[in-house]
Formats: C-alpha cells, sequence, structure tokens
C-alpha cells in the first residue's frame, strides 16, 4: 500500500475543494454553513447558564518556545500605580485638572497565534493560492488583502460538540502521535449522544491540553495526536462549520505525509475553507460534560476584528 504522500493531498483537496461554492468574492469559507436557523436552536441549548472559557490564559506561563517565530505574550504597564504615586503622568494624561481620578493603563506585545486561536483563510498559501482561488500576493507585508480574520468577526456563533476521543478511548490523553479517524470521530459522538451536522462547531478533545499544561515540553510542534487524512471525510461531508482541538497544530503529528508539512492545513483550510482553532482548553467543558451527559451547547468566540489578520486569539465560550 503506498503511503500517503502530496497527490494524496492533491486528491483530496479536489475532490472536498469549497472554491467557488459560495461565490468567487467569499471569504467565510465552511461557516457560510451557519444559518440564523441554526444559530436560534443552539440558543436553545441554553438551559442552566453555565459559562465555560475554553480559552488558554495569555501570558508568559504559555506553551511557545520560539519555532515558527512565535513566542508567548509580553505584558507590560503604560502607567501603573507608582506612576499614580508620584504624579509622573498626571498633568500630560489629565490635564492637571481632577484631583481625583487616577488609572493604569497597560499594553501587550504577542504573535497572534500564540494561544488560544483562529486560523484565517489566509493563513495557509499552496501553490501560490490560498481558499477560493486567491493569489498568494494578496497577503502583503501590510497583512492580508483577502480571507483576512476580521471577515468572521460577525459569524462565529453556533451549536457547539464536544467530542471526548480521549474519554471515549478510556485515557486521560491519547498518545502523541495517535492518529484520529473517521471510526474514531463517529463512535465519540456515538458515545456521547450527540449528531454532527451542518453549520457546527466541532471541539475535538485529545486530552493533551490538559496532561502538558503547566510542563509544555515539545507541545508546540513536537509529536501530537490529532485528526488523520483519514477524518477529512468526516469534516467535509457533514458540512461543519470549524473544527477545534487542544494541540498545537489540530493534525497528527508526525504528519503521515513524509513530503508535505502539515497536510491537511492545505485540504482543509486552504480548499474545504473550514475554520480551524487551535490551542483550546477542553478540561473544564469536559469534566462538565461528563458529569451532565449533555456534549451540545451554545458556542461563541468571534475573533479580534483586526484588519487584514491572517490569525487571531480568542476566549471562546461553551454556554449550557
Amino acid at each position: 500500500m503506498t503511503s500517503p504522500n502530496i497527490d494524496t493531498v492533491r486528491k483530496l483537496s479536489n475532490r472536498y475543494s469549497n472554491w467557488g461554492r459560495w461565490g468567487d468574492d467569499d471569504e467565510i469559507g465552511t461557516l457560510n454553513h451557519v444559518q440564523p436557523e441554526h444559530v436560534t436552536r443552539a440558543g436553545g441549548l441554553i438551559r442552566a447558564g453555565k459559562r465555560i472559557s475554553l480559552g488558554l490564559p495569555f501570558d508568559q506561563e504559555g506553551p511557545q518556545t520560539g519555532g515558527f517565530g512565535r513566542f508567548n505574550p509580553i505584558h507590560s504597564m503604560i502607567r501603573d500605580g507608582a506612576d499614580v504615586i508620584a504624579g509622573t503622568t498626571i498633568r500630560d494624561f489629565y490635564g492637571g485638572n481632577d484631583r481625583y481620578l487616577r488609572g493604569t493603563d497597560d499594553m501587550i506585545t504577542m504573535p497572534l497565534q500564540c494561544g488560544t486561536q483562529w486560523d484565517s483563510l489566509a493563513h495557509i498559501i499552496f501553490e501560490e493560492r490560498m481558499y477560493n482561488g486567491y493569489s498568494a500576493d494578496l497577503v502583503s507585508s501590510k497583512g492580508a488583502h483577502k480571507n483576512h480574520v476580521g471577515k468572521m468577526a460577525d459569524v462565529v456563533a453556533g451549536r457547539g460538540v464536544l467530542l471526548d476521543v480521549a474519554r471515549y478511548k478510556g485515557v486521560d490523553a491519547l498518545k502523541p502521535g495517535y492518529t484520529i479517524t473517521t471510526e474514531d470521530l463517529e463512535n465519540t459522538a456515538a458515545a456521547n449522544g450527540v449528531e454532527v451536522g451542518t453549520g457546527d462547531f466541532v471541539m475535538v478533545r485529545t486530552g493533551m491540553m490538559g496532561e502538558r499544561r503547566g510542563n509544555w515540553g515539545d507541545y508546540a510542534g513536537g509529536s501530537a495526536p490529532g485528526l488523520g487524512l483519514e477524518a477529512v471525510p468526516f469534516v467535509a461531508e457533514r458540512e461543519v462549520a470549524a473544527v477545534a482541538t487542544d494541540t498545537w497544530g489540530m493534525e497528527v503529528l508526525p504528519n503521515e505525509t513524509a513530503d508535505v508539512f502539515q497536510p491537511l492545513h492545505i485540504i482543509l483550510i486552504v480548499h474545504v475553507g473550514l475554520l480551524v482553532g487551535e490551542i483550546f482548553d477542553f478540561e473544564a467543558l469536559a469534566a462538565d460534560c461528563a458529569e451532565d451527559g449533555i456534549y451540545e451547547f451554545f458556542f461563541c468566540a468571534p475573533p479580534l476584528p483586526i484588519t487584514r489578520a491572517v490569525g487571531s486569539p480568542i476566549n471562546p465560550m461553551a454556554i449550557k
């Protein structure tokens, strides 16, 4: 049997391509699957008012080690309490007229994809093209002129589904290099009592976040469990809006294709037009779902409307 290679990637890309499906000017891909009626039904899943964040804190304790130019957020103060006491910024900032109001300000320096984040449809280029056939030169030094993440700012909300593959397999975390298949996803969905369909935001838990958090090791770019090529039909044929995982790169590492790095990024982002989320923290949600047996919820995770950005940090919310 021939090992998967670039030809496999091209065949799957051609088979499941959504280029032109929603028009030649489309820039949001599979988020087109989410219609108002999907959001309305998802709102009905809110019964107990439980609000669960799926985001990792943005701080210097994050998982990045400098690979791919990504580092953990650097938080700095512009004005702090000492400045207030010393009065060093009062004249310039307050005009010297207010004896009472004082304040502090801060800033953060960070790559937009260093923590819990969405990949935009401009994030991956394959053979000089990105999603919907747009040319690579439309991502310039000024950012993405097509498919930038801000295009999705008002459409990332709907029915969320947790597929807790690790719990289904009876382990705390899947082993690095474990390839998640369509069969795994189907069996997990059945075990969790949910059906995955059009417009759903699918959360795939491997357990890696819970295992590595606080002791990251090679989490950022090293061997990891993740979706494999055999999982592409599950994602594409069910017309899901997005897939998010608790790993650094969503797909299995080492990759199944010796000649292609991150083949699912090419197939799913460039050709399917799928919104992909990474570095999600599903531990609290997984515990809650296991306790109440409910693996569907209202999901909301709009990207920051950063013009021309190719990715965005987020604080995703599951509301049950």
